[in-house]
């Protein structure tokens, strides 16, 4: 990647037991997801990128721009990195209403990169709740108020720490809505980190794996969630995603056909307008595997398939990695179904797919 286009960084860094040693060249555009388990060295990378965390030696190379470099001493501190960065916890201040809030993020500005406030007003929809105070503010309406200001800075990217670790279920879908509307219109780039799969799955272009301090994977979101040689990817949430094209929507049925390299998936539902592009998530424990193509199933989404890879050295499930067009998919199957079917990379087989969840464009405001 060209250096004016990515954010290059690398980092060795020691605190007592724990030790970070990352190199990383980012793409300055879209959202990056960062995944691992608790205690992986996520949020430390995010504080050496903030210049919270000073490394035994560091570089960050900022689309061209040198932020630091310890062989030749250049260190910008904190006020001069121009990041927005958004908490597990909101922080906002007490004392000032929404609106305040806001505006002391535009007034920490040190550029101006054309960003409305009118706009991020409306994509993160605030508009009705400007003048209320924030201990009136649910938890996602905080968290959102709190990714409006980093925004308002004009930053270069925003680094976003587990931003819904800390909301119930119905703030996070409260809020997801509106992260994707982000994602969708902002030009802004943003380094998520997050240790929940589906969360990187619905929102993240591109996706850095760390387990205990090192990068174990990086790269396009699709391409490596179907490495099947990670454990840390290999949980109960793994799983791939695939990109196609809403084509038709049955309202009798009220099922909707998305087209794919591999063929067609039917999905609840109406995902957007016809031809619209949409993410469908497939975890591996939904997937079933069959030699010859069942005749009467109430599952709806059966298709041909290759094998591609088995990855079966831990536990007493495999998961195979499976081609469909251009496209890959896993699923899990037990040890002793992988051996019944005989399975081994060729293989021709038909898939059931049991569950798909389709993120939706979301409207343009």
């Amino acid at each position: 990647m060209n250096a004016d286009s990515t954010i290059q960084l690398a980092y060795a860094l020691h605190r007592g037991d724990f030790g970070l040693d990352i190199k990383l060249d980012l793409p300055l555009r879209g959202i990056i997801g960062v995944f691992g388990q608790s205690g992986a060295g996520k949020t430390t990378l995010l504080r050496c990128i903030a210049g919270l965390e000073r490394p035994e030696s560091g570089i960050l190379n900022v689309g061209g721009e040198v932020w630091q470099n310890g062989a030749d001493k250049v260190w910008r501190h904190v006020h001069e990195r121009n990041i927005g960065y958004v908490f597990q916890e909101p922080r906002l201040f007490d004392h000032l209403d929404v609106r305040g809030n806001i505006d002391y993020g535009m007034r920490r500005s040190e550029s101006d990169n054309g960003t409305d406030t009118d706009h991020v007003i409306r994509l993160l929809g605030l508009e009705q709740l400007l003048t209320r105070k924030t201990d009136a503010l649910s938890g996602g309406e905080a968290q959102r108020v709190a990714i409006a200001r980093a925004l308002l800075r004009s930053p270069r990217f925003v680094l976003m720490d587990e931003p819904l670790a800390s909301l119930d279920r119905a703030r996070k879908d409260e809020i997801f809505p509106f992260l994707e509307r982000l994602h969708a219109e902002s030009d802004i780039p943003i380094i998520y980190v997050s240790h929940n799969l589906d969360e990187i799955c619905r929102l993240c272009d591109h996706l850095v794996v760390i387990d205990e301090g090192r990068v174990v994977a990086d790269g396009d979101l699709q391409n490596v969630l179907c490495r099947t040689d990670l454990p840390v990817l290999a949980g109960t949430d793994a799983g791939s995603v695939i990109q196609g094209a809403f084509e038709s929507f049955d309202e009798q049925d009220e099922l909707s056909l998305v087209r794919f390299s591999g063929g067609s998936l039917l999905v609840p539902g109406s995902p957007g307008p016809i031809g619209a592009t949409v993410r469908a998530r497939i975890r591996a424990n939904d997937v079933s595997l069959c030699r010859t193509r069942p005749e009467q199933s109430t599952i709806l989404n059966i298709l041909p398939a290759t094998v591609d890879d088995i990855q079966g050295d831990r536990g007493p499930s495999v998961l195979v990695r499976l081609a469909m067009g251009t496209d890959r998919i896993i699923a899990r199957v037990t040890r002793r179904s992988a051996r019944d079917l005989a399975l081994k990379k060729g293989n021709e087989l038909f898939v059931q797919i049991t569950s798909v969840a389709v993120r939706q464009p979301p409207p343009r405001v």
